[in-house]
């Protein structure tokens, strides 16, 4: 590991990241920034594993929100552990706004650090401001900066083509439209499929109408048909899949990931709007599906700013619950959560009666 007055500024993509970490061996700091949950849990995971294999046996992970006390890093960054002189810190910045109070201890944290130890930054993607930052600038300087970006409509199917490879699962170009077409964009929809592609698929090449009777829909309750259902406004039939995900024991944490990543594709579409962006360009920059673009215009239609932000406020009460940091019942807020978006504002016992029946 290199000296952190030695280390130079770094930038690298996620595909990057695999190389880095071979040939080049462990930094000090990475900061992995980024909103595809998929590739920025990928980075984190090899980072992790190449901790692992460099002796870093303990690990202290940290969720830096809003009521988050930073003095808990700098302690940490002053004790000894009791195994080993290697201590990796993973720090997750949940808003990607450390604020004031993180900012001077992030930077204080850097003077102090032992070079031996191994810092793990995530967080969301980060606005230009945030880039700007001196708490980034500082970190940014000293380590390495793996960016996320979102696969895009146009390079979802090399990428969809990549992964497949890795599978040993040859597809004609027919078939790996059909898979595109049916992921949409959504990465661990498309991992999902891949995963049942390994199972499913024929040796040889997989044709068009293989790959159609593989990835058919299932009949089953799943994420992203909750997702489709509040994107088209279905109060009621959005409650029913959640409460059939909820009895199917799928995860409330997954549930809530599909539902924020749509929430704020939403809101960037608002923001888009507001500031006299082309609404279509704007949604293509998001991801968003040509087949798509007038259901999720309905959804930023039907909501406003103010309703926005209170739903990702709430969005982030959810994810506290989950974590053990705040009360009340996360599946219960996924339902208000949902009701919201699909449009109905006022949940009312009289409301909620109506939109569960």
């Amino acid at each position: 590991m290199l000296p952190l007055d030695r280390q130079k500024k770094m930038n690298l993509k996620a595909e990057q990241l695999s190389a880095h970490l071979k040939s080049k061996g462990l930094s000090s700091i990475y900061i992995i920034s980024g909103d595809e949950l998929l590739l920025v849990q990928e980075a984190a995971d090899a980072i992790r594993a190449a901790a692992k294999l460099n002796g870093y046996i303990e690990r202290k992970l940290f969720h830096a929100d809003s009521k988050f006390d930073w003095n808990d890093i700098l302690t940490e960054a002053d004790s000894r552990s009791l195994f080993s002189n290697k201590k990796f810190l993973e720090i997750r910045i949940i808003t990607g706004k450390p604020g004031d109070k993180g900012s001077k201890a992030l930077q204080a944290y850097l003077k102090k650090v032992d070079p031996e130890n191994l810092t793990l930054i995530i967080t969301p993607k980060l606005d230009r401001a945030s880039t700007r930052s001196k708490w980034f600038t500082a970190l940014e300087a000293q380590g390495v900066f793996v960016q996320i970006w979102p696969i895009g409509v146009h390079q979802l199917p090399q990428w969809l083509n990549q992964r497949l490879k890795q599978s040993n699962i040859n597809v004609s170009g027919v078939a790996l439209n059909i898979l595109a077409e049916k992921v949409e964009g959504n990465l661990l929809a498309a991992i999902q499929e891949i995963e049942k592609l390994k199972l499913l698929a024929p040796k040889e090449e997989v044709t068009g109408e293989a790959m159609s009777d593989i990835v058919a829909d299932s009949a089953r309750f799943n994420v992203f048909s909750l997702v489709d259902s509040i994107v088209k406004g279905e109060a009621q039939k959005s409650c029913r899949i959640l409460h059939g995900l909820r009895s199917d024991g799928t995860e409330a944490a997954i549930v809530l990931w599909a539902i924020t990543r749509h929430l704020r594709i939403i809101f960037k579409g608002s923001e888009a709007i507001a500031s006299g962006e082309n609404i279509d360009s704007a949604l293509l920059k998001l991801g968003v599906w040509e087949n798509r673009k007038t259901l999720v215009k309905k959804t930023i239609n039907r909501t406003s700013s103010v309703q926005l932000q209170q739903m990702l406020k709430l969005s982030g009460g959810i994810d506290r619950s989950l974590k053990g940091l705040g009360f009340g019942s996360s599946w219960d807020e996924l339902t208000t959560l949902t009701l919201l978006l699909c449009g109905v504002q006022s949940l009312s016992s009289k409301n909620l009666r109506l939109a569960l029946q």
